[in-house]
């Protein structure tokens, strides 16, 4: 939960920015941003003490597009930033970023991770991983694959299937194996399930400890999040009873989500929206973020959290983002096809 002074703050920017175009401070730099003030502030923080140049910040979890379509030419923001490569996607098909070629930016942010018309880049990473009952589950290594070997039959758990999180591993899973036999896999793997398909990834967790089921898919922030030293003592127990393992595509590796970032269209202070992006590619500023979000740092040689340490080494499938959003809206398809939200038996 925020805090008083957290909340006073946000408010304050809000109405900042709800100011006509021209009270926006000139010399600064303007961000949207899907993420919460409190974990990407820090990385804003250095960014602002190392180039002397203000951030104006605006939290909106939703919304962004259609203000932004209402702001239009006079639209005040530089950067935007966001949480998942579908809202990424989101921003590049509406006509409100722009293309950026910067040689800094390139070298620190990997091909995989990088929109090929330039239009976003990915910051941090967020795999998809198992989550294995500690006392019930002996096996260390897992395939995505294998979720539909029947030796899990009724032992599973997941979230609804058309969430962005599962929706781009099946994607993923589509750009290597080819639509068909994904369809047959999902088939499979909701042949498995313990219930219907329901609740966030928290509740998945919550299941395994309480036995409904001995694994289920999550995200790892998720269980970094609950392990963490001010989270409330029944998330840790929960967390407590669960070894997260991170499974390989085949022999490729973990599928993961991106955070990112975007130039704005209409940036009014582009030449530091360019400098603020430099400088949230370059290691150091990743391993503020990601440290802050429990996300993995994408820049390499960045160093991922140490709570994030205790799963393992990470390996990204190679398969890029670009090509995982041409086949979400199949594998969403996919997933109506099998009827999998109905979950086992039906």
């Amino acid at each position: 939960m925020r805090s008083t002074k957290t909340l006073l703050n946000i408010a304050v920017i809000a109405g900042f920015f709800g100011a006509a175009p021209p009270a926006m401070a000139g010399g600064d730099v303007n961000v949207y941003s899907y993420r919460q003030p409190e974990l990407i502030q820090p990385a804003l923080d250095a960014f602002s003490r190392k180039a002397g140049i203000a951030v104006n910040l605006l939290f909106l979890d939703k919304g962004m597009i259609e203000r932004m379509r209402i702001e239009g030419e006079n639209s005040p923001v530089d950067v935007l930033l966001t949480v998942d490569i579908a809202r990424l996607d989101d921003l590049k098909q509406a006509g409100l970023t722009q293309a950026l070629a910067d040689a800094a930016v390139d070298q620190a942010i990997p091909e995989k991770f990088r929109d090929p018309d330039r239009q976003w880049f990915g910051l941090t990473m967020e795999p998809r991983a198992i989550y294995a009952a500690r006392d019930r589950v002996r096996q260390e290594a897992f395939t995505y694959e294998e979720l539909a070997d029947p030796k899990w039959k009724g032992r599973l758990c997941l979230r609804d299937g058309q969430h962005s999180s599962n929706l781009g591993l099946f994607a993923d899973m589509i750009a290597t194996h080819g639509a068909a036999d994904v369809g047959k896999w999902l088939t499979g793997v909701k042949a498995n399930l313990a219930r219907r398909p329901s609740g966030s990834d928290l509740n998945q967790a919550q299941a395994i400890a309480e036995g409904q089921c001995d694994i289920a898919l999550g995200n790892t922030t998720v269980i970094a999040t609950m392990l963490a030293d001010d989270s409330p003592p029944e998330e840790k127990k929960w967390a407590g009873a669960i070894r997260v393992i991170l499974p390989t595509a085949g022999d490729r590796g973990s599928y993961v989500n991106i955070s990112g970032m975007a130039l704005a269209r209409y940036a009014p202070n582009r030449d530091n929206a360019v400098k603020l992006m430099q400088f949230l590619a370059s290691k150091d500023a990743q391993e503020t973020y990601a440290g802050d979000t429990l996300d993995y740092p994408i820049a390499a040689g960045a160093e991922p959290a140490d709570i994030l340490k205790r799963f393992g080494v990470l390996k990204p499938d190679p398969v890029p983002m670009s090509d995982i959003l041409k086949y979400r809206q199949q594998a969403s398809e996919l997933v109506d096809k099998a009827g999998f939200n109905d979950g086992p038996g039906e």
